[in-house]
């Protein structure tokens, strides 16, 4: 297992956000206390994955708070990914905030950036690339640790055969959080579903059900996909257990009856909220967070123990 650098010094900048509502206003519309200051926020967005209201609710708050203008975009395609970043470039923003979840694909308009001396700031994804590319800072989760943590419980519940549902093809974070289960339960299965269909991932999950029952645990990438992993369950009369990265109010509520064992959280709210704001300080002070390495959001556990606690913030789109 890989170390990592955790830094708990932006907890008292948190503090700031978790006072507010957490809502999300609109992007792009300048703060009544204006900094200056003009960032892009782009990222592989699948629309309609609730994961990133929480990202962008985070970066907005964030914005909000230090008077910065957000400029919000998002693709899941990374051609088009990178083209909003050269976009971005083009347009001399004062710094970038991106997920790097294709690192070859986005290679190119990055390093345009740091060319252009516009200061670049990696989130969600890219833990391992973010530096080679010129990214100043990062902030998310590290997913190999996150799968393997996955997978250490899973093992000691005695799980033998998971299957690990991967719902984008080609991320980077998705292919991680899986080998790292499987690093700890040699019979983990990958399947490749369309996240961007909530149908065909339900029809998907219930064929490999029903056709192989020895299948004793699902482990999904993202909390919609654990909504239809509870669907397809159902309908395939399966026994399988079903744990699950991320978190949403349904998901979350899903955990405390019982239907979720447990789930990952790599606060996202946190990852949007400091990419912003470690941008501002850079901006503003030359401030570097991290100590030369990733600020650690994720790995963090919800379960029966805790999620009475967790529940009410993920009504506020915070967690």
């Amino acid at each position: 297992m890989r170390s990592r650098i955790i830094v708990v010094a932006f907890a008292a900048v948190l503090l700031v956000a978790g006072c507010s509502s957490g809502g999300r206003e609109e992007s792009g519309n300048a703060p009544k206390q204006s900094s200056g200051y003009t960032i892009a926020f782009v990222t592989h967005e699948t629309p309609g994955d609730t994961f990133w209201d929480k990202v962008r609710a985070g970066a907005e708050q964030a914005a909000t708070d230090t008077g910065v203008d957000l400029k919000y975009s998002n693709d899941p395609d990374a051609g088009k990914q990178a083209t909003l970043i050269q976009q971005a470039v083009d347009s001399k923003v004062q710094g970038i905030a991106t997920t790097l979840v294709t690192p070859d694909a986005l290679a190119g308009s990055v390093k345009a950036a740091t060319g252009a001396g516009i200061p670049v700031v990696g989130l969600n994804a890219g833990i391992d690339q973010y530096k080679s590319l010129g990214a100043l800072m990062y902030f998310g989760s590290d997913e190999t640790l996150a799968g393997e943590s996955i997978g250490e419980r899973l093992a000691t519940a005695g799980a033998k055969h998971p299957i690990c549902v991967i719902h984008q093809q080609g991320s980077v974070s998705l292919e991680a959080r899986c080998a790292g289960v499987r690093s700890k339960v040699a019979g983990t299965e990958n399947l490749q579903v369309n996240g961007a269909d909530d149908a065909a991932v339900t029809t998907a999950l219930q064929a490999k059900l029903a056709q192989d029952k020895s299948i004793d645990y699902i482990v999904t990438l993202g909390a919609p996909v654990a909504l239809d992993a509870i669907q397809a369950t159902t309908q395939a009369a399966s026994s399988a257990k079903l744990v699950t990265f991320d978190l949403n109010k349904e998901t979350a509520q899903a955990v405390k009856d019982g239907k979720i064992v447990f789930a990952v959280d790599q606060q996202p709210y946190a990852q949007g909220y400091m990419a912003v704001t470690s941008l501002y300080l850079y901006l503003k002070n030359g401030n570097d967070l991290g100590g030369g390495g990733p600020v650690l959001t994720g790995p963090s556990f919800v379960d029966a123990a805790n999620i009475d606690t967790i529940l009410p913030f993920t009504e506020k789109n915070t967690r």
